[in-house]
């Protein structure tokens, strides 16, 4: 569905955001791009949405295409008509607004009253809080409760493929757990979904592929328990280190063959252990 293919970016024509990402996004997927800050996950899914020239960076080399049409240099609002929607980092709700007409903004490129009316049975069944909440204005909501409305205002656009960037952001454990169950569902219920994440706990037990960025470049990619399973994304991404077997023990505790081992100062054995290396 989604076609990424050395993808080139910068910001202001100097600062490289990115360099020669490719990735893949087949429909009915769920795939997840894990980095750390400043890894280039937000500018990859602005270049995707159409939002990257309203940030002042451009694509220089590279294609990106949905459903096999290129969506370089095509605005944000033709792609969100075309089902492709973007839930921006930081939820981004109208504070002001109530959380009807949030929902309501969501559904203006949505012109068939029957589509509109779906979506928003949809959104409600999903997440019933925003029902009950429908007359409270957005920015007296908990942060949560927001993020669910910034992922509901994205679904009464009626995307078959929905790009969300860092929804656990902020957010307490609890709440992230739902976030992911909702994604899931989300997904199974037929939408497609290109998901950004520092959380790869969260991002992994919802995706069946995903790709890592490192300073703007794909380092490694794969399905979610391959992931899961490399010992760099567990140490980077999961905090789990592996357990070192019996020979690397010994080895610790009697001192490498390429070093010299000294004796220990006197009275030092507590302090440094048997060898100081």
């Amino acid at each position: 569905m989604l076609q990424v293919r050395n993808l080139k970016v910068r910001y202001g024509g100097a600062v490289l955001a990115l360099q020669a990402v490719s990735l893949d996004v087949p429909a009915g997927a769920v795939v997840a791009v894990l980095g750390s800050n400043g890894a280039g996950k937000t500018t990859l899914l602005r270049s995707v949405s159409g939002t990257l020239a309203a940030c002042g960076g451009a694509v220089d080399e590279g294609s990106i295409e949905f459903e096999g049409r290129s969506v370089v240099g095509r605005p944000a609002a033709a792609l969100a008509g075309d089902g492709l929607v973007h839930v921006p980092e930081g939820r981004r709700v109208f504070t002001h607004l109530t959380v009807a007409e949030n929902l309501r903004a969501g559904a203006f490129t949505v012109k068939d009253r029957a589509r509109r009316a779906a979506a928003a049975r949809r959104v409600h069944e999903l997440f019933p809080v925003l029902h009950e909440r429908r007359d409270q204005r957005a920015g007296l909501l908990s942060g949560g409760q927001q993020q669910m409305l910034a992922i509901g205002r994205a679904l009464m656009a009626c995307p078959r493929m929905l790009l969300v960037d860092e929804p656990s952001l902020g957010l307490a454990p609890r709440m992230v757990g739902r976030i992911g169950e909702v994604l899931k569902e989300i997904n199974e219920q037929g939408t497609t979904v290109l998901l950004v994440e520092q959380n790869a706990i969260m991002a992994l037990s919802v995706a069946s592929h995903a790709v890592v960025l490192t300073l703007g470049t794909v380092t490694l990619s794969g399905t979610a328990t391959q992931l899961a399973a490399d010992q760099s994304v567990r140490d980077l991404y999961l905090g789990i280190r592996a357990e070192p077997d019996e020979e690397e023990t010994a080895e610790r505790e009697a001192g490498s063959g390429d070093c010299e081992a000294t004796p220990a100062p006197a009275g030092a054995g507590a302090r440094l252990g048997r060898w100081e290396l």
